[in-house]
């Protein structure tokens, strides 16, 4: 095995996932505010680092593009149950996962354009959105279903669905809140009876 091979296998240190964590969020920042196509040199700024560390773990705009994407895929996906566990109701919990989702779908739509492009490393991350966030939402859903807070008969990615759609051109859209249309969405969601 080669030394790459073993460095590769080598768990990263806490210190550097942490770094590497707050960098993709300074970045998934700037890319909202800015475009992905921002100077690196902003994102570095904002993650309080110097331009090498970025190309370091990132070599090309494309791999930061897609490690912003996992990153905030991952820390929505790690939310669900987190909530779900110290929110005082599973409805509480739902409401509070959307909302998470909704800032997640902000980021998304500022990288739209990117993501359909036809980059090799891009073709995947949509199944990968799907695989990791709808089962995370249909937990949400059935917690919440079960305790006799919400309607039942939809499904995860209906739900998803149309928070996408309601958040669709909210960037360009002036008086446009789409979080206040999300909920209203997921006040709906409650039952009455």
């Amino acid at each position: 095995m080669s030394d790459d091979d073993q460095r590769a296998r080598r768990p990263r240190r806490a210190d550097a996932r942490r770094n590497e964590g707050a960098l993709l969020d300074a970045a998934a920042a700037v890319f909202v505010t800015s475009g992905v196509e921002a100077p690196v040199r902003d994102i570095a700024a904002r993650a309080g680092v110097g331009t090498a560390t970025i190309y370091r773990h990132f070599p090309t705009r494309a791999d930061l593009i897609i490690a912003v994407y996992r990153h905030q895929v991952e820390a929505c996906a790690e939310a669900g149950p987190e909530l779900l566990a110290s929110c005082p109701t599973p409805y509480t919990a739902l409401a509070r996962w959307i909302d998470l989702f909704v800032d997640f779908l902000v980021t998304k739509h500022g990288l739209a354009g990117v993501l359909q492009s036809d980059d090799a490393g891009f073709q995947n991350l949509h199944a990968y959105f799907v695989d990791r966030l709808v089962p995370v939402c249909t937990r949400l859903l059935d917690a919440a279903t079960e305790a006799g807070e919400i309607r039942t008969g939809l499904t995860a990615l209906e739900l998803m669905r149309g928070v996408g759609n309601l958040c669709i051109g909210a960037e360009r859209s002036v008086g446009y809140d789409a979080r206040r249309l999300v909920e209203v969405l997921v006040a709906g969601l409650r039952r009455t009876d």
